[in-house]
C-alpha cells in the first residue's frame, strides 16, 4: 500500500467515532517510526502518535537486572505499563501524559506526550504490539487496526545499522548490534504477522 492509501484508512478509522487506536509493528528498523510520523502528520489535530519505546526500562534498572547489553528486547520493558496506558487511551475521559524514548540520551521521560480527549486517533508504534505472551498479549484487544511494517531484510537491516549510526554508535559497532541483538528481536517479531489486519510491504 502507499502512503496515500495508508493515510485514507487511518481518516477512516479517526472518523469512526469515540477514540480509536491504530497500531503500527514491525522488526526493528522496518520504517514503523517513519509511517506513524507520516499518518499523523497526514491527521494534524485529529491524531497523536504514542511509541510503545517510551516504556523502556531506565539504563540503571537493565544493569540491575543484568540486560544493559541486550536493550530492546521484550523483557527490557514495562510491558504492563504500556498496556495501562493504552486502556486510559481508549477511554479517552481526560487528558493522558505519555513517555516518549529519546535516543540522544537512550532513556525514556516521562509525561512527555499530551493526548486530549479531542484526539481521535492515537497512533502508538513499536515492535511486540502482536505478542500474544504474558502482559503483551493485552496489546492487541485494545486496538482497533494493525499495520505491520516488512520492507525487505537486506533493505531493514541497512536502514537500522544507519539509524544506529545516526544516534552516535560507530558503524562496526551498530552493525554487530543490528546483526545480533537487534536479530533476536526481529525473529521474535516477525513470528506475529499473522495477527496484523494489514502487511506494509516496502522495498529499498
Amino acid at each position: 500500500m502507499e502512503i496515500d492509501d495508508l493515510i485514507e484508512r487511518a481518516w477512516a478509522l479517526a472518523g469512526a467515532g469515540g477514540r480509536r487506536l491504530l497500531g503500527i509493528t514491525g522488526a526493528p528498523g522496518a520504517g514503523k517510526s517513519t509511517i506513524a510520523a507520516q499518518v499523523v502528520d497526514a491527521l494534524g489535530d485529529a491524531a497523536a502518535l504514542v511509541p510503545m519505546d517510551g516504556f523502556h526500562l531506565a539504563n540503571a534498572e537493565l544493569v540491575r537486572l543484568g540486560r544493559r547489553d541486550r536493550k530492546g528486547a521484550i523483557d527490557t520493558f514495562d510491558a504492563a505499563g504500556y498496556v495501562a496506558l493504552l486502556r486510559r487511551l481508549r477511554a479517552a475521559e481526560e487528558t493522558v501524559y505519555a513517555p516518549v524514548f529519546r535516543r540522544e540520551l537512550e532513556e525514556p521521560i516521562a509525561c512527555a506526550i499530551p493526548v486530549g480527549p479531542e484526539v481521535r486517533l492515537v497512533v502508538t508504534e513499536g515492535n511486540y504490539l502482536l505478542v500474544p505472551d504474558g502482559p503483551w498479549g493485552g496489546v492487541r484487544g485494545l486496538l482497533d487496526e494493525a499495520w505491520y511494517v516488512a520492507p525487505d531484510e537486506e533493505t531493514r537491516i541497512a536502514w537500522l545499522i544507519a539509524r544506529h549510526v545516526a544516534f552516535g554508535k560507530p558503524p562496526e559497532i551498530a552493525r554487530a548490534w543490528s546483526l545480533s541483538t537487534d536479530q533476536r528481536n526481529a525473529e521474535l517479531v516477525a513470528a506475529t504477522l499473522e495477527r496484523a489486519d494489514v502487511v506494509v510491504r516496502l522495498g529499498g
